[in-house]
């Protein structure tokens, strides 16, 4: 294996197990929020806060994982 395979398999592992990870937190996120906001209306805009904030968190670790995976692919 030559070595720009091994960079392109090591772009696409970066980047695809970087992102399953924020994925699926995104996902909780965005389900206990609903339930929340089920169990308790009167706080929905406390609920919306605070689930914006983690989503965002989390989509930083995405984004990481991409600059990562740039890095491997140009360098």
């Amino acid at each position: 294996m030559d070595t720009e395979a091994a960079k392109l398999i090591a772009t696409a592992l970066a980047i695809g197990l970087g992102a399953i990870g924020p994925g699926i937190g995104i996902g909780l996120i965005g389900s206990k929020a609903a339930e929340a906001v089920g169990r308790n209306p009167e706080a929905a805009s406390k609920v919306q806060t605070i689930s914006i904030l983690g989503i965002a968190f989390a989509e930083a670790v995405a984004i990481y994982a991409l600059v990562i995976a740039f890095i491997i692919k140009f360098a």
